[in-house]
């Protein structure tokens, strides 16, 4: 016998009806949707949602989670990738940029929370912990002596990710490979020592 996604009526399985959810939650904002106007968006009852989700909260935390999770792949994989520290920082960038690509409705959440809930405060101290993974790597390629030195590494990781994240306001496309290497030529060409 296999195991079957739990589907809630009228046929959502959990990871549809996350997906629902985060795409009213970037709409009308986490905090001005309620279950009811989720379950309304969805042609659902509130039970139905529950069938998936203890609360609302869950659900954000559960959308998070995938955002979330994705970046600690990514910056552990870079973190690890064989290579000097500039590839280890092009590793980096080139994975947000893939899982911004993919993730979007995910991650364009993540990008939004302000530390309202304790789900909220979670997820800024799990971006503040990548933010200073990003900066180490940026440090480890200054020590190197392959990105220039008189640019401190937390602002120079703090950029280049804005950058990567300013992604999810206006890509439009599916090409996730092209647009690393826009992001990858444009943001370290600045940081390159000549």
């Amino acid at each position: 016998m296999t195991d079957s996604p739990r589907r809630g009526r009228p046929g959502y399985d959990r990871t549809q009806a996350l997906d629902a959810a985060v795409a009213v939650f970037n709409e009308q904002g986490y905090d001005g949707t309620s279950i009811a106007a989720l379950a309304d968006r969805m042609g659902v009852t509130k039970s139905a949602l529950y069938h998936h989700f203890d609360s609302k909260e869950a659900i954000l935390a559960a959308a998070l989670g995938v955002a979330l999770d994705g970046l600690d792949n990514v910056i552990a994989a870079a973190e690890s990738a064989p290579g000097s520290a500039l590839d280890r920082l092009t590793h980096a960038i080139t994975g947000a940029v893939r899982l911004l690509v993919l993730e979007k409705a995910s991650v364009t959440l993540l990008l939004r929370v302000r530390g309202n809930s304790a789900t909220e405060r979670a997820a800024l101290e799990r971006r503040r912990d990548f933010d200073a993974r990003v900066a180490a790597l940026v440090s480890a390629a200054q020590a190197s002596g392959s990105v220039r030195r008189d640019v401190d590494a937390r602002t120079a990781a703090r950029l280049l990710f804005g950058t990567v994240n300013s992604v999810v306001e206006w890509y439009r496309g599916d090409d996730a490979d092209g647009l690393a290497r826009d992001v990858v030529a444009i943001g370290l060409d600045g940081l390159r020592v000549r």
